[in-house]
Formats: structure tokens, sequence, C-alpha cells
């Protein structure tokens, strides 16, 4: 890496110590880059700190003209760090949400890309500002637990492969002050401007917002995240003794349970019986009517309540 790129030394030290749980060291690891000045950051940061074991990615999805010029900006950036950079193209399917879509599109691309050059993780560049964000948005929309966790600093992409997140405590504002260091001018993305997409409305609100701190709100879906680990973990001991599994049908002993541990054994048991997994409203009610010892049919599923509950694959009508 030349000198002029290499972020400081104490914010170096700060990310070695962000990314080493994430990523052990010997660790082939990639980054998603778009060009923006969340994901030059990080790429400045890990080719410092991973010098010869970091591969780059930019995701072309075919919506934007600039797209092929931003991404030959990102291989010249990646060629003065003798960093290996490559062009996926992902297809997005039409949909309600073109964000969402292109979103799942995205990782769907980058896990196939890491599978083929044999790479322990990919990194993404969400950073704290984007937890806040995240968080507004969800609790708008009534999430629960685990949607109000927000991102998680680690999870599964592909078999073999998890999608880290090493910047979840640092602010947007100091990633764009590393990038301007290395004096270089990042892509600018009009989308991230559109008042149509919600992510843009709560950054906005957040930006006006003297009273909301992005590090704060960030803070608490961590303790969220934390709380809904601690809950999961809890829950596969639970499943062993309060589930019934038979060929077609799962009993569930709701007995003395809170309610939220009923109702993740609830939906354990609709995941048992490969039946979809049902929105939270709908799962809500069908919680009541178990709860009152009422019959209802959810997912293609009969559930009768009572002392225990039991969920049956509904039976096909014959003509």
């Amino acid at each position: 890496m030349t000198t002029s790129l290499a972020p400081p030394d104490d914010l170096l030290g700060r990310f070695i110590a962000d990314l080493d749980p994430l990523a052990p060291h010997g660790a082939r690891l990639g980054i998603a880059v778009s060009g923006g000045p969340d994901s030059l950051a990080l790429l400045l940061l890990a080719a410092a700190a991973r010098p010869g074991m970091v591969e780059a990615a930019t995701v072309d999805h075919g919506l934007r003209r600039e797209a092929k010029q931003e991404a030959r900006f990102v291989a010249s950036v990646c060629a003065a760090l003798g960093v290996g950079h490559h062009v996926l193209h992902a297809k997005v399917p039409p949909g309600a949400s073109l964000q969402a879509q292109a979103r799942t599109a995205r990782y769907r691309v980058l896990g196939a890309w890491a599978i083929e050059c044999d790479l322990a993780a990919v990194a993404s560049a969400h950073h704290a500002d984007d937890q806040a964000e995240t968080l507004l948005m969800r609790l708008a929309r009534g999430a629960g637990l685990s949607g109000l966790a927000a991102t998680r600093r680690r999870r599964p992409l592909e078999p073999g492969v998890m999608l880290i997140r090493p910047l979840l405590d640092w602010r947007r504002a100091e990633l764009g002050e590393i990038v301007a260091g290395a004096k270089l001018t990042p892509v600018d993305d009009p989308s991230n401007r559109d008042p149509r997409h919600d992510r843009t409305r709560f950054r906005d609100l957040l930006a006006e917002a003297d009273w909301a701190d992005p590090q704060r709100l960030a803070s608490s879906a961590r303790w969220l995240a934390d709380a809904d680990e601690a809950i999961e973990w809890a829950m596969e001991g639970l499943a062993a003794t309060r589930l019934a599994h038979a060929a077609r049908s799962v009993t569930v002993d709701p007995a003395g349970l809170p309610r939220e541990l009923q109702r993740r054994l609830l939906l354990t048991a609709f995941e048992q019986l490969d039946a979809p997994r049902p929105r939270g409203p709908d799962l809500d009610r069908a919680l009541a009517a178990l709860a009152a010892g009422k019959a209802t049919t959810l997912s293609g599923l009969k559930l009768v309540g009572g002392g225990t509950w039991k969920l049956a694959k509904e039976s096909k009508q014959r003509r």
C-alpha cells in the first residue's frame, strides 16, 4: 500500500481490534466495495490490516449507467493497494421494494464469489449511523426483538462463509475523514438522497434531530442483538423439552413460559413442519387463539389450543 493511502496508525489499530474477533488471522477476506465513502474506508483499513489477504468486489445491479465507471474507479484504487478486484453482476428481480430486492441479489452474488475465491468472510461497511437508521425504521414498522436487533456483526452468508460488519461502532463522518485523508473522491450515489426510500427519510430525520444520538441508538441495537442472541441460545434446550414431533404434527407445551418463548416455540414448530413462516400480526392472532383454547389455521396448518398446543398439516379435501 502506498503511504498516501494508508490510514493513521491509531485508526488502523482500532480497526484491527474490531476485525480480529470476526475474522481470525490467516483467513482470506473479501470486501464489498461500491466506491462510496464508507466502503472505500473499509477497503483502505482492511488492505492495511491484512496485507495480501484481501480481495474486493463491486456489484453492478444493472440499474445505473454510472455503475461501470464506478467499478473502474474502485479497480484503480484496488490496484494502488495491491488488492485483487472483481466486478459481479447481480440481476435484480422486479418487486415492491427495489432496495430490498437489490440487497438480496447483492448478497447472493457476493456469497457465490466468496466460495469461488475461497474466502472465509465477506465484510460490508455498515456503521453506527446505518444501525441508528435501521433501528428507527424498524421501530416505525412495529418490529419485534429480532427486528430491532438490526444489523448483526457476524452471520452466515453461505456454508463456510461469514458476512461480517467490523465498522458497526464507527461513525459515517469518521469513515469519510479516512477517505479524505487518502485524497480519494468517493462515488456519489444519488439514490442515497432519494426521498422515496425509507432509509433516506430516516437519515434526514436523524440529521435534523439534535436529541437523537446515532451512537446511542446503535448501542441500543447492540444490546437488543445481545438479548436476542441469548434467547436463541436458550431456545435450543427449550425446544428439545417442549416440542414433540410426529410425522405430520408437532405438539407444543407452553405451560408457565413467557409469551416471547411461547412465540418462538410456535415458530420452531412451523419450521419443523416445513410450513411458511407466518407474519407477526398473523402469529399474534394465532397465539391469542391457542391461549384461549381455540382452534385456527395458519400457513397450511391446523392449530388447536388448550393445555398443550397441537399443530398439524391440514388434510387435503378429496373431490
